[in-house]
This record gives C-alpha cells, sequence and structure tokens, in this order.
C-alpha cells in the first residue's frame, strides 16, 4: 500500500482547490442582496449565512473524513442511493451547474456585447443566442478539464484559484476602501428575524450538499496522488476544508458589507449579481468590469469542473458499464442545456427543493458525528434522516407556495425551518434510548 505525504505545496493546492470548487455562481450573487436587505441588521443576517454557507460545509467535510467517504454506510442501500442520486442530480445537472455557467454569462459575458436578447426557437424552447453560444463554450472547456480528473489539483488548484483569489482580495479592498453609501433599515424578513433569515439564505449556496460530494472527490484525488491511508487522508481532507472556510468567509463579509453599503447601486436588483455589478462599474468603469468578469467566470468555471467531475465519478460507480469519459460529456451537455432556462427561473426552482433537502443533509452530519453514541447506530441514522425528510418536504411545500397553514403552530415554522426540533428530537431520543439487554443491533 502506498502511503505518499502531501507537500506544502500540494497541500496549499488541495485547499485552494477546495476553495475553487466551492466559490461558484451562488456564493458571488446571493451575500449581496441579503446585505443589501439585511442594512442595519447586516451582522445577525451574516451569522445566519456563515452557518449554513461555511460552517456546515466546513464540519460536513470533516464528516466525510471521519466515515472515509462514507456517510450512508447505515442507511439501507436503495435509501441512501436514492438520497445520493438527488444531491448529484441536484447540485449537477439540474441546478448548481447550470447556474454556474448562468452567472457566469449574466456576469462575465453579457455586459459586453450587444443584441444578447437576439433569440430563436427550437423544439418548443426558446433560445437566447448569446446565451446559447456562452453556455455550449463554457461547458465545452468545464467538460475538457473534468475528461481527466488526475489533473485537478494542478490545472485547478495550482493555476486556476491563486488567478482567482488575487482577483478577489483586489475586490474586498475595494469594498472596505470604497464603500458606496451609509448602511439602510433592514426589510422584509431581515427586519424581525435577520438570523434565521440568514441562515435559509446560505441554504441556496448548494455548499453543504456539494460538501457530501467534495469530500469523496477530495479522498479520490488523494488516493491518485498515493495517499491511501484513511489517517492521512482524513488530515489532508481536514487542512483542505479549512483552507476552503478562511476563504469562503473572506469573500462572504466581503460581498455582504458591499450590499449593505450599496445604497441606490442596489435599487430595482432582483439578485446579488446585479449589485455587485452595478458596484464595479460605478468604482472601476470598464476596466472594473474586466476585473469582474474575470472572477466570475473563473469562481464558475472551477465550480462546474469539481461538480461535473464528482458526479460522472458516482453514477459511473453506479453504472459501471457508462464510462467516466461518456459521464463527463453527457453532463456537460445537459448542463449547457439547462442552462438556458434562465437564471431567475433556476432559481425559483430550486429554492423549494433546496429547503426540502437540506434538512436532511444537515442531518446526515450530525448522525455521522454522533455514531459512535448512539445505541443502535443504524437505526438512530434512519429514523433521525425520515423525521428530517417529512418536516423537509414539508417546509419545501410551502417554499413552493402550497397551502401548509395546518403545520403553523409549529416551532420556527414561520422562518421555513419546521423540520428542525422534531429532528433535534429525534436524535435526543436516539441518544438516551438505551438498546435492551440482548437485542441486537439493527445494522
Amino acid at each position: 500500500m502506498q502511503n505518499n505525504k502531501l507537500s506544502m505545496t500540494d497541500t496549499l493546492g488541495l485547499g485552494f482547490m477546495t476553495f475553487a470548487f466551492f466559490l461558484g455562481a451562488g456564493n458571488l450573487i446571493f451575500p449581496p442582496l441579503a446585505g443589501f436587505l439585511a442594512g442595519e441588521n447586516m451582522s445577525w443576517a451574516m451569522i445566519g449565512f456563515l452557518l449554513t454557507a461555511v460552517t456546515l460545509p466546513l464540519i460536513t467535510l470533516i464528516a466525510v473524513a471521519k466515515a472515509n467517504g462514507k456517510v450512508m454506510g447505515l442507511l439501507p442501500p436503495l435509501a441512501a442511493t436514492m438520497l445520493a442520486v438527488a444531491i448529484y442530480i441536484i447540485i449537477g445537472p439540474a441546478f448548481a451547474a447550470p447556474r454556474a455557467g448562468l452567472v457566469a454569462y449574466e456576469m462575465g459575458y453579457k455586459p459586453f456585447i450587444e443584441n444578447a436578447e437576439a433569440s430563436f426557437e427550437l423544439a418548443g424552447v426558446v433560445f437566447t443566442s448569446s446565451q446559447l453560444f456562452y453556455t455550449s463554450i463554457f461547458f465545452g472547456i468545464a467538460m475538457l478539464l473534468s475528461l481527466f480528473p488526475g489533473k485537478l489539483l494542478d490545472s485547478v488548484g495550482k493555476v486556476l484559484t491563486p488567478i482567482m483569489i488575487i482577483l478577489l482580495m483586489g475586490l474586498a479592498l475595494s469594498v472596505v476602501i470604497l464603500p458606496g453609501a451609509e448602511v439602510a433599515p433592514a426589510v422584509g424578513d431581515y427586519q424581525a428575524n435577520p438570523l434565521t433569515k440568514g441562515i435559509i439564505e446560505g441554504y441556496n449556496t448548494m455548499d453543504t450538499l456539494a460538501s457530501l460530494i467534495f469530500g469523496m472527490l477530495i479522498i479520490d484525488l488523494l488516493r491518485k496522488k498515493g495517499v491511501d491511508s484513511p489517517r492521512e487522508q482524513t488530515k489532508y481532507l481536514v487542512r483542505a476544508a479549512f483552507i476552503a472556510a478562511g476563504g469562503l468567509a473572506f469573500v462572504y463579509i466581503s460581498l455582504f458589507y458591499l450590499g449593505a453599503t450599496a445604497g441606490d447601486l442596489a435599487v430595482g436588483a432582483d439578485n446579488g449579481g446585479v449589485i455587485l455589478t452595478n458596484y464595479v462599474n460605478h468604482q472601476f468603469g470598464a476596466s472594473g468590469q474586466l476585473l469582474l468578469a474575470a472572477v466570475v467566470t473563473l469562481a464558475c468555471l472551477t465550480t462546474v469542473v469539481g461538480l461535473v467531475s464528482a458526479c460522472a465519478e458516482y453514477f459511473n460507480e453506479l453504472m459501471p458499464r457508462l464510462s467516466y469519459k461518456l459521464l463527463v460529456v453527457v453532463m456537460s451537455v445537459t448542463c449547457a442545456v439547462v442552462a438556458n432556462v434562465g437564471l431567475a427561473q433556476l432559481i425559483s426552482i430550486s429554492i423549494p427543493v433546496l429547503v426540502t433537502i437540506y434538512p436532511v443533509a444537515i442531518a446526515l452530519v450530525a448522525v455521522t458525528y454522533l455514531t459512535e453514541r448512539f445505541a443502535q447506530p443504524a437505526f438512530a441514522h434512519r429514523m433521525v434522516l425520515s423525521v428530517a425528510l417529512v418536516f423537509g418536504i414539508i417546509d419545501g411545500l410551502k417554499a413552493a407556495g402550497v397551502d401548509m397553514s395546518v403545520f403553523d403552530v409549529m416551532p420556527l415554522s414561520a422562518q421555513g425551518m419546521a423540520w428542525l426540533l422534531p429532528t433535534a428530537i429525534t436524535i435526543f431520543a436516539c441518544l438516551v434510548v438505551k438498546r435492551p439487554s440482548g437485542e441486537a443491533v439493527l445494522n
């Protein structure tokens, strides 16, 4: 068995690669709008956002390392497969990857072209010509990078990410040195519940779901580097997780502050990408727009490469007859097609889905850490995740506009977190209820 060790440069490259995989579309478009709407309550909203967009992904990566990549190992095989497939589809071809391509188009390409709205209809679907052209090129490049997963650490971690970090640092410094306006009063849900609203907004980054996938991808990359010892894999994965978490926190705090001080630059904006674009145009003009385009394009590209690679790896293991390279091509083409649905439509469709699945992912992380403390670990995993799913569905239906007022009596239901208390009670019950003497443990 090989037991290679990574050099300091390789370890930093692994951390930068992990950061780059996470830093994509949602990480750039949601914090500025949240900061603008939270206004004077920005600090509480930011804390909530950082909980679900930084802390949870961090502890999820560590949980994946702790379980040696098998966080769903105690679930029934069919349930584990269904949950994994759902997560991979959500962060892959259905939402996260196409959204990244769309944000790269909206912020990194569209501002520089004319006649961006020229469109045509094909098979009953309306396509914007410039958008179709850009997404085809974008996902084509992502496909080429994803076809050679063994080179990901070198191409993403050591080349693309350092460039992106330098550009982000320049943007962050400008936000502090050149704030737009005074912080305004909070609006909407940020007036009464800034903390819980920030927590829910953090769902939109999809980073906790991505952590379950990226953790396994990183372990596979470490194996390709000759690091076969589970202990060494855990050590390097934890280091990479802390590097990524530090980078994400730096970006989010900067973008929250940008949104909170945007003033008139944010008037009429329906997403944070508009606020970010307006700010850069106002402060730096055309050169700033080029800088922003480079940051956004690199951020979204590296994320898509990670997502496409991870999805192709998983479905190759699930269906060995389909080669990894074929799956990369299929995933990339699917992402390009879905990306032409439109950014606003994708975001509106994804919110109910995320509100449903996030409680299950959070519960999975919690029980992974508590596995040794359960008298019946497999039973506890199944019960806790079942409860989280049931109440997550209730919250998801409510987010989709279905009348679920009968559940309004539940704590935190108004904030879209009705799942939290029942799930916590189930975890506590599984911790305190001991296995009767002589009874076999459910495995």
